[in-house]
């Protein structure tokens, strides 16, 4: 996330649908580009060798970036089996080919049921978690390799889509549908289920379909976008407090309005909102968004995040 002086300061939420071969940090800078945003950030990205839905934040959106990396994610993945690479996609190095066995169906839906619900999965040395301050694929890329303890994921559903396994360049690949819980690494998962059918496996594919209550569906290409007036551009962007719509609201009087911007604590009596005694809230003014609150079990509220899209 970065800020220019001399541009505008933008606010909202625009569904992108990033395509191959670019990383998700020049992604946002073009689209950042056309709309000569101040501040801009990524909810999470995708691989240059990934396509699909790249939620991007503008100005205040920003501030609930962070909530959006939380989200289960959707992907439609192509797995190529027999092949093994150091990245663990087809952007790597073959490090590794086994003949793929005879599988059935049945047998392959078999190995997918085993790794869904919640599973254990080890992080791949190309990823930007770090050790000792370092990221591991920087460590990779010198032909290191840490041990990496695993962590609890959650596959919610794993789709057989299809299978290819005729004498065609589309030989022994298989088209999965992933729904999964954070920190799922679909790489890792495609190997893992792999080694399961005793071959091995690597990425070829990957294109994201959904990021919490976001959609393919409703992304705009980069082509797309650069073809639009400014009024449709600004027209594409979503409202920041989109993501945050299961939170509760609460309606401010002038007088609380002001107390909270001052970040100032204000009270409700309890028995005039049983259904909010404690937990977050999203304050309202005057139909504006004003942020986050987080009332107390005593009817207290107090300010937690408050966005500002005067400016």
């Amino acid at each position: 996330m970065s800020k220019r002086k001399s541009g505008r300061n933008v606010h909202g939420i625009l569904l992108l649908d990033k395509r191959l071969g670019v990383s998700s940090n020049k992604a946002l800078q073009e689209v950042r580009r056309l709309y000569n945003a101040n501040k801009a950030g990524h909810t999470g990205s995708l691989d240059p060798l990934a396509t699909g839905l790249l939620p991007l934040c503008f100005g205040e959106a920003t501030k609930v970036s962070a909530l959006m990396l939380d989200d289960n994610k959707r992907y439609e993945v192509v797995v190529q089996l027999g092949v093994m690479t150091d990245t663990g996609d087809a952007e790597g190095l073959v490090i590794e080919t086994k003949p793929v066995p005879v599988l059935s169906i049945d047998e392959i839906k078999a190995c997918l049921q085993g790794f869904t619900g919640e599973i254990n999965q080890i992080p791949p040395m190309y990823s930007a978690l770090k050790h000792n301050g370092r990221k591991l694929y920087e460590l990779a890329r010198e032909g290191k390799t840490i041990e990496r303890k695993a962590r609890r994921i959650k596959i919610f559903e794993l789709k057989l889509l299809r299978y290819f396994d005729t004498e065609s360049d589309q030989s022994n690949q298989l088209m999965l549908e992933v729904y999964c819980s954070k920190g799922t690494y679909i790489r890792s998962l495609a190997e893992d289920i792999g080694h399961t059918l005793g071959c091995g496996g690597t990425v070829t594919a990957l294109r994201r379909l959904e990021a919490g209550q976001f959609n393919i569906e409703d992304a705009k290409s980069i082509e797309q976008l650069t073809a639009m007036s400014e009024e449709d551009l600004y027209a594409s962007l979503i409202n920041v407090d989109k993501p945050l719509e299961l939170i509760p609201d609460i309606r401010l009087s002038d007088e609380q309005a002001i107390a909270v911007k001052f970040g100032q604590a204000i009270t409700f009596p309890l028995d005039t909102i049983p259904e909010l005694q404690s937990g977050s809230l999203r304050m309202y003014h005057a139909g504006v968004f004003l942020g986050l609150g987080e009332m107390g079990l005593d009817g207290k509220m107090a300010p937690k995040k408050l966005f500002n899209m005067n400016n």
